[in-house]
């Protein structure tokens, strides 16, 4: 490359050299103030690239003929399924074992591997219980929606099912010790649904939410089986405990816990550790920061002057005009 004729009055500047070295020295002096929070990232990390690519593997090998690729029939399914999870456990394996080198950092290299190897065979071994589990999500959002035609459109349209399976997942790596790859995991579909649930959340069986963009569960929320979530529900926690020197205290039971057969309408808003008792209905844009017993409804109260009907305040000719879309209601 040529230098242009500025290129020297530019370079004036600033110092490159000096630049590089502070920078560097920046570095340094974070990653010694964060030793105790075993800061990843110094030669290797789980990458969401290639998490990306074992997840959509993932949900292939889940559900071959709806999520895998376009090849697969009924004939060549389980030839389909072995070749894929045969590659992608490997490649799962490597990811985990990526997180595992720094939390097991003083442990000599067999101990990582004896750990991954332990993570991944278990994970394996619990795939069909998964599928199983998963199942009864598709069948609850397909009975819980009347614009659902059929499981197939709900396993392949609803970003929910996408976020769903994700979520079972990232849930079980974080149980079995891979809770970084597993936030990755989470990260993953919610950028692609909007949809944030942590993967430290427990959630039951039959599963659905309806829409679903800007629903967030928290790490230690707990929902129980058959619950139904609408767009915009917030699952939050409502305080954030210090310790002694003001730090915030991780992992303690701060989300709410939702019992079964509970519907929570868009928009409400639950926070802190209480308890939503089973068969209960949340009304839309409900902020609720104390338990309810079982069988509840908790509503937002009507607005004192709420329309009832726009045919009660509107001149005959302008809802005339609405109803039927054309000119009779325009004013010349």
């Amino acid at each position: 490359m040529v230098d242009g004729p500025d290129d020297d009055i530019v370079d004036g500047y600033w110092d490159l050299d000096q630049l590089v070295a502070d920078l560097s020295g920046a570095r340094a002096r974070w990653r010694q103030a964060q030793r105790h929070h075993a800061e990843y990232g110094a030669e290797g990390f789980p990458s969401r690239a290639n998490l990306t690519r074992i997840m959509q593997s993932l949900c292939g090998a889940l559900f071959p003929l709806r999520l895998g690729p376009s090849f697969v029939r009924l004939h060549n399914e389980d030839a389909f399924v072995a070749e894929t999870l045969q590659t992608v456990l490997s490649r799962l394996y490597g990811q985990i074992r990526l997180e595992l080198i720094y939390v097991l950092k003083d442990e000599p290299a067999d101990a990582v591997d004896r750990e991954a190897a332990r993570i991944i065979g278990d994970f394996a071994r619990d795939l069909p219980a998964l599928r199983v589990l998963l199942d009864t999500d598709v069948d609850a959002a397909f009975l819980g929606d009347p614009a659902a035609r059929s499981v197939d459109e709900v396993l392949i349209c609803y970003p929910s099912m996408l976020a769903i399976i994700h979520h079972r997942l990232a849930h079980r790596l974080h149980q079995l010790g891979a809770p970084l790859v597993a936030r990755i995991i989470s990260e993953i579909a919610h950028g692609k649904t909007g949809i944030d649930i942590h993967p430290g959340a427990t959630i039951g069986r039959a599963f659905f939410i309806d829409h679903g963009t800007g629903v967030v569960i928290g790490e230690t929320a707990i929902v129980g089986d058959r619950v139904r979530l609408y767009q915009g529900v917030t699952l939050g926690a409502r305080s954030f405990p210090s310790d002694e020197k003001g730090a915030l205290e991780k992992a303690l039971p701060r989300h709410p816990i939702i019992e079964d057969d509970v519907v929570i309408y868009a928009g409400a808003t639950i926070l802190g550790r209480i308890i939503v008792g089973s068969r209960s209905v949340i009304g839309g844009n409900v902020w609720l920061t104390d338990s309810v017993p079982a069988d509840s409804h908790v509503r937002q109260a009507k607005a004192q002057y709420e329309v009832t009907s726009r045919v009660d305040v509107s001149a005959p000719h302008r809802v005339h005009a609405m109803a039927h879309g054309d000119d009779a209601g325009k004013t010349i």
